[in-house]
């Protein structure tokens, strides 16, 4: 995500944040949250809440201290107002929405991380959007290498083709360093995947050359080896070029942290946050 955009999304979900005068708690309208996150209408965002209490109750947490129905008074100009109802939200509340959301939409795939952090700090928020993006590009390659993979078998119905496929692609990317060169260079441990320790935008090479060569095997009918190794040599090779003419060349970007740990250290913050939110508190009362 870019850096004007992480700006943009954070100011706009920091004018939200409000609190209970009484207590201090800190909370989101769930009429706020609906504008942040591009829901037009209301009808459509209390479905998602919905998902996101029922979520919180198979958690094993009391929905009552996450979603706290209150009333507010909005103007309608002209010196005008009329009371309405909203939903107070904890941190742990806007964030089981926001996993409810489409990720696909920046403002959501921002929300996911701004909520499950424990600090609402710029540069954190970034960081961790940086981890998060890595993770899922990680997952992107493992479903377009499991796709390459069965369509390789499918042809050719050897076990070992794809493995031998594969290692050729890398060595393409790679400018001629082959998958246990690379593995080498960046200290990948015995057993675990090269693709475990790259950085984000050598995975999505990976990933778009996959996606051409799985794309182009079936468009074209491909069905030996020599053909569809040829290929996928040819995709990694397009691939890196386009890097390389702006700089970038894969096998010279430094190591970066195994993208396992960086998973489990995002699913420990996520099931943590329940217990670091304050529960809501005091009466159903608020001013807008």
């Amino acid at each position: 995500m870019d850096k004007e955009i992480i700006v943009r999304l954070h100011s706009s979900f920091e004018a939200m944040v409000q609190k209970f005068a009484h207590t201090g708690t800190e909370f989101w309208c769930a009429r706020d949250l609906q504008m942040l996150l591009g829901y037009a209408r209301w009808e459509n965002f209390a479905k998602v809440i919905d998902k996101a209490i029922t979520a919180c109750q198979n958690s094993g947490y009391a929905p009552k201290d996450h979603f706290l129905g209150i009333t507010k008074m909005v103007d309608l100009g002209s010196g005008a107002k009329r009371e309405v109802e909203d939903i107070a939200l904890t941190r742990y509340a806007c964030y089981l929405i926001a996993q409810n959301g489409d990720p696909a939409k920046e403002q959501i795939a921002f929300a996911q991380t701004y909520f499950a952090v424990q600090t609402r700090k710029q540069e954190i928020i970034e960081k961790r959007l940086a981890e998060a993006e890595r993770v899922g590009a990680r997952k992107r390659l493992t479903r377009s290498e499991k796709e390459l993979s069965g369509i390789i078998f499918e042809r050719l119905r050897d076990n070992e083709s794809f493995g031998r496929i594969r290692s050729k692609g890398d060595t393409a990317l790679f400018g001629g360093r082959t998958t246990q060169d690379m593995k080498g260079r960046l200290g990948v441990p015995q057993g675990r995947p090269l693709a475990d320790f790259l950085p984000t935008i050598t995975i999505k090479a990976k990933d778009f050359a996959n996606e051409i060569t799985n794309f182009n095997i079936k468009q074209n009918a491909l069905s030996t080896e020599s053909r569809i190794t040829d290929e996928h040599v040819k995709n990694n090779r397009d691939v890196r070029k386009l890097l390389v003419d702006r700089g970038i060349v894969p096998e010279a970007l430094p190591p970066v942290e195994d993208v396992k740990k960086v998973e489990r250290r995002l699913a420990s913050e996520q099931k943590k946050l329940p217990r670091h939110t304050e529960p809501l508190e005091g009466d159903s009362e608020t001013r807008g």
